[in-house]
């Protein structure tokens, strides 16, 4: 009788963590959204600006980070598979293959960021407010907000996976008590999400 309502307790406690990670990704979605419609609306006010500005994003790098994300989506979803089938070690294989693919994407962004700022590109830089026109000023200050907000959300995720796996390493997550690595893939997808709108908004669409 105790096993019976432990286990429809511990049921009870996964299905409201996935509605908790639900609802707090739809607050995200709605963050970024306003960014996003905020974004079209100074495109659309200052095409020419955005154009010229945009030239000096380097779309490789872009490309490549997009690549990474669409392969740690894979990986993290991988992980919560092999969990079900009873492999430990593939899935914390899986879960540290989507943590170092975190790491390379955050790697390339420091030095894409580290570019810009050598050549005096940040919000409030003395060579943005002599040489650039306020539509580019426009376009780079929403590249810093929301790029660099993802990038806080790539970390945040990182941490709600590196928890996950320490569960999975010690049993505590399970084939039948996967909530937790369920809602980590559920983060990391949504952070995914965010860079597929992000990538062409600002390397493509010139």
């Amino acid at each position: 009788m105790e096993n019976t309502e432990h286990s429809g307790h511990v049921h009870y406690d996964a299905e409201a963590s996935k509605i908790g990670m639900w609802l707090f990704i739809f607050t995200e979605l709605l963050l970024f959204g306003g960014l996003f419609i905020v974004y079209s609306v100074y495109r659309y006010m200052n095409p020419e600006a955005f154009h010229l500005a945009g030239e000096e994003l380097n779309r490789t790098i872009g490309a490549v980070n997009t690549l990474i994300l669409l392969v740690s989506s894979m990986t993290i979803a991988m992980s919560t598979s092999t969990l079900q089938m009873k492999k430990k070690g593939a899935t914390l294989g899986l879960i540290a293959v989507t943590l170092i693919l975190a790491i390379a994407f955050l790697v390339n962004k420091y030095f894409e960021w580290g570019v810009k700022f050598s050549h005096g590109i940040w919000p409030g830089s003395e060579h943005m407010l002599n040489e650039f026109s306020q539509g580019e000023i426009l376009f780079f200050g929403l590249y810093f907000v929301m790029t660099g907000l993802h990038a806080l959300h790539i970390i945040i995720g990182m941490i709600i996976i590196i928890f996950a796996a320490v569960r999975v390493n010690n049993g505590r997550v399970n084939e039948n008590r996967a909530a937790l690595l369920e809602n980590a893939g559920l983060y990391w997808h949504l952070v995914d999400l965010i860079w597929i709108f992000l990538f062409p908004l600002f390397y493509l669409i010139h």
